[in-house]
């Protein structure tokens, strides 16, 4: 299926044109036929002999913006003098600062926020490191962790590659859950290095983030860190969009009128998504999965399989199917995809249950056409922002962590995504809720500040439980 032009290809050409204003229309039919769509179209400057024209297009890729500037060129009389891709334009000196808290405007400024008077801080938390979180940035900070092994659908592009998103995933954090996140792009893929590496940064930190770190490695070193670490570990490309899948299915059952535990659910993908979405749906009673891979159906009898797909095949496929993706689908009330585009086709959604539910999350192309799907199932979501239902982790992570900074959590648990998940469904009213219309918007303020309360009361409910457990035994740097 072909991209559709998207805000991410947005070009502005500045071209120089007659004075006379008769070729500037020229210029919005050349980028209609190439198929761009046509933005904006500012003059920027006026002379008697000619007129300086900023034209701006979304395209659907950077082959395809190529194409739409080769067609405003081709207008005569006109003279393309420059040509700005506004998403590297956004992207120029990064997207993070650092700015202070405090004033430093005097003498007196700097004699507390510094020397002499920041040593008596200093000692007391020497003395009392619990204050750390009190007299210090760790109370709001996190760690946004990577090696770049599986950055968005790039695959392993390298720690350098991988800092624009790490980025933007802290900016998500500040605007949405008013989290000050930080990137630590790591230049090695050896698990012991990463551990050991987080192990030591993590005085400065109240929470880790681990994102884009390729599966099964991710699984390790997220069990690792959690075991050394007192505070709380979470790996958002699991637990971030199994929460907000949970989320949607839950509100999509409601439309159709079905109900988790009676459904047969269908996913395709068994990485680090898909495996923690199969995780929290068992945990909420969903008992009939059935995964696949590149392989197919996973099955019990699949010879050299390692320890994480291995817990797939023993918690999943109770009916010991085999065969392919399209067979798992056969009669199936709710296919998810967190895999690679364009596996199924529509015919293959005619063989699932009556009033399907189909998550095609592979971004930016879906397992399925999701025009085709569209007529043939009773409600549709996808990873992208131009079809309705957007299945989008900022819906979780900033709320998620916001709460468990706001609790001083130690951990992130199964009970505090189950609640994440609740607050987000729950944040789509009953007059709201229909088929497309599932999860809220990304840009509804009420979402993250509930899920931070839903999150805090479940870390607090978690505190006060009765360990039966020996306490973490935490290795010093």
């Amino acid at each position: 299926m072909p991209n559709q032009p998207s805000p991410g290809y947005t070009v502005t050409v500045r071209v120089e044109v007659p004075s006379t204003g008769a070729v500037t229309p020229d210029l919005a039919v050349a980028v209609g036929r190439a198929g761009g769509v046509l933005t904006a179209l500012d003059v920027a400057e006026s002379r008697p002999d000619h007129l300086l024209v900023d034209v701006t297009f979304d395209a659907s890729n950077a082959d395809h913006a190529d194409a739409v500037v080769a067609a405003v060129e081709g207008v005569d009389s006109v003279k393309v003098l420059k040509v700005s891709d506004r998403t590297f334009l956004l992207h120029l000196g990064g997207k993070l600062e650092v700015v202070p808290k405090v004033p430093l405007k005097h003498r007196d400024d700097l004699s507390r926020a510094y020397t002499p008077g920041v040593a008596r801080v200093c000692l007391a938390i020497a003395k009392e490191p619990a204050d750390a979180r009190r007299l210090t940035i760790k109370r709001n900070t996190v760690a946004v962790v990577t090696d770049g092994s599986a950055v968005l659908g790039l695959g392993d592009i390298g720690p350098a590659a991988a800092l624009p998103v790490m980025e933007g995933k802290a900016a998500l954090f500040k605007q949405f859950g008013g989290v000050d996140a930080w990137p630590v792009c790591l230049a090695t893929h050896d698990v012991d290095e990463i551990v050991r590496t987080v192990e030591l940064i993590s005085p400065v930190y109240g929470g880790i983030n681990l994102e884009d770190i390729a599966a099964p490695r991710c699984f390790e070193i997220e069990e690792r860190l959690r075991e050394r670490l007192d505070i709380p570990v979470f790996h958002d490309d699991q637990h971030g969009t199994a929460i907000v899948v949970l989320a949607a299915l839950s509100n999509a059952l409601r439309v159709v009128g079905k109900k988790l535990a009676d459904v047969r659910v269908a996913i395709s993908g068994v990485g680090a998504a898909g495996t923690a979405v199969i995780k929290l749906l068992r945990q909420q009673g969903v008992g009939d999965i059935v995964a696949c891979d590149r392989q197919g159906i996973v099955t019990r009898d699949r010879p050299a399989m390692d320890d994480a797909r291995r817990w797939v095949a023993e918690h999943t496929n109770a009916s010991n199917l085999s065969g392919t993706l399209a067979d798992a689908l056969v009669g199936a009330d709710v296919f998810i995809g967190v895999s690679a585009a364009n596996l199924l086709s529509a015919n293959d959604l005619s063989r699932m249950a009556e009033l399907p539910i189909v998550f095609a999350l592979a971004n930016p192309d879906p397992e399925v056409d999701p025009f085709e799907a569209r007529k043939r199932v009773a409600v549709l979501a996808t990873g992208r922002s131009d079809f309705p239902n957007q299945i989008n982790n900022v819906l979780a992570f900033p709320g998620v962590f916001r709460g468990l900074l706001d609790a001083g959590a130690k951990e992130f648990t199964e009970e505090m995504g189950l609640a994440a998940a609740q607050a987000i469904a729950d944040a789509v009213g009953p007059e709201e809720l229909n088929a497309d219309y599932i999860v809220p918007s990304v840009f509804d303020a009420a979402v993250a500040p509930a899920v931070a309360a839903a999150v805090s009361a479940a870390a607090t409910a978690t505190s006060q439980r009765p360990s039966t457990s020996s306490p973490k035994q935490r290795s010093q740097p």
